[in-house]
């Protein structure tokens, strides 16, 4: 009898050996039909493979974020300032040229009146050579007339200019010594551009005649007077046909105009021998208006056609 208890004894820890087997057994299978219940419900059907695809897709949809992240080197929230970034910036090493370089006005020179000036220009100087010529009565290609002036010269033919440099005042030096004539004739070839015929009385100012031939600097010159300018009708004119000529004026002579029946301007065309001519009858002792190289306009009222006669204005134009 006493050996009972102890199987008994014995016994109890079989029989909880057997529970705890059981238990064990049923938690194994729990387990595993939870994990048959997640393998069969997994997106990839069960099949068992590893789900390569997703993982690659992930990387793909990853990428966009990554190239839409706001650049160290153009941290500017805006299109427009991205493009303003993207645009180069002046270095120290170039500089943009500083105001009073860039914005200097132009200085107020001749050239401003170029298109008036035509080849002689106010301010520029001229080299060239002189000659001499004895000037007779003193008439020449600008159809001046008689004259008792003898400092008085032929431009070259292509500073001449169909006429344009008749009357004006040029200062001529050479060898330190300077003289001012008035053109008057045109000196054709073999004279130059650049050229000057002076009268004998002027040459001999610069140099003795028997020189022949002298090397010169001219320019223009707006010299002071107390005449004003005066007009005349050539022979042959009327109120159908007209040829006027300006004489006396300080600047040379750009433009002549008559006043229409409309009140409008017409420029004359110059001839080469100094008059501007109305082949129409336009304006023929009608008003005129004269304009200078610089610009400077002169009106001229009340003159009648008379032909051949010197008409005064009691107007001139400013010394330049």
């Amino acid at each position: 009898m006493p050996s009972a208890p102890h199987r008994r004894h014995r016994a109890r820890p079989e029989r909880r050996t057997a529970r705890a087997t059981v238990v064990s057994v049923t938690a194994l299978a729990a387990v595993a039909l939870v994990v048959s219940l997640v393998v069969a419900f997994r997106p990839d059907g069960g099949s068992g493979e590893p789900a390569a695809a997703p993982a690659a897709s992930a990387k793909a949809s990853a990428s966009p974020s990554v190239s839409a992240e706001p650049s160290s080197a153009s941290p500017s929230p805006t299109a427009g300032k991205k493009k303003e970034s993207a645009s180069p910036k002046p270095t120290p090493s170039a500089p943009s040229p500083s105001p009073s370089t860039s914005a200097r006005p132009a200085p107020r020179t001749p050239a401003a009146t170029g298109s008036l000036a035509g080849r002689i220009r106010p301010g520029a100087t001229y080299r060239g050579v002189a000659t001499s010529y004895d000037i007779g009565d003193g008439d020449g290609a600008c159809s001046f007339g008689p004259s008792s002036d003898v400092m008085t010269a032929a431009m070259n033919t292509a500073d001449y200019e169909t006429s344009k440099a008749c009357g004006a005042y040029v200062q001529v030096r050479a060898g330190g010594k300077s003289i001012t004539v008035r053109i008057t004739n045109e000196c054709p070839a073999p004279c130059v551009a650049g050229q000057l015929d002076l009268s004998r009385q002027a040459f001999a100012q610069l140099a003795p005649l028997s020189a022949g031939r002298i090397t010169v600097d001219w320019s223009l010159l707006s010299p002071a007077t107390s005449d004003t300018v005066s007009i005349r009708y050539k022979t042959g004119s009327s109120r159908y046909w007209c040829g006027i000529q300006a004489l006396g004026h300080r600047n040379p002579l750009a433009r002549l105009e008559v006043r229409t029946g409309d009140g409008s301007w017409l420029s004359l065309p110059r001839a080469e021998y100094n008059y501007f001519l109305s082949e129409q009858g336009t304006g023929c002792g009608g008003t005129i208006r004269l304009t200078d190289i610089y610009g400077e306009r002169l009106t001229v009222e009340g003159l009648a056609v008379r032909a051949e006669a010197v008409q005064g204005t009691g107007v001139q134009f400013a010394r330049r």
